[in-house]
């Protein structure tokens, strides 16, 4: 039986980090990511509807740990958090050293999508 969001702290985390991140990607139309992902090469149409994409997939994410935490919905946000991470890796490995952290926090996320599965069994 899954228990309540208000109730299960470490969904309740995911949820607000995976909403978040979609409300972040978007506070500017999208902008920042844009000019982001242009200087990695790519055009600005490319770019605007990739950040568009990412934040509709974080948006997903959010909504379904919310609603409907399943084995399924740990996985997803587990492979597409490591994807991302990957890509993120390969074009810009200098945000591993960034203060902020925005992939090294992907650790801790790992740590609470792992113990999400664990509680979600297939």
């Amino acid at each position: 039986m899954t228990r309540p969001l208000h109730r299960d702290g470490p969904r309740a985390a995911l949820v607000t980090v995976w909403l978040g991140t979609a409300a972040a990607s978007l506070w500017d139309g999208g902008a920042h990511g844009q000019t982001l992902l242009q200087r990695l090469g790519l055009g600005a149409g490319l770019a605007l509807a990739l950040v568009w994409a990412g934040a509709l997939w974080d948006l997903t994410l959010g909504l379904w740990l919310a609603r409907r935490p399943s084995a399924l919905t740990y996985r997803a946000a587990l492979w597409g958090m490591v994807g991302m991470t990957a890509l993120a890796t390969a074009w810009l490995p200098a945000l591993w050293l960034d203060p902020l952290g925005p992939l090294l926090k992907n650790l801790a996320i790992a740590a609470l999508l792992l113990q999400g599965l664990q509680r979600h069994p297939p």
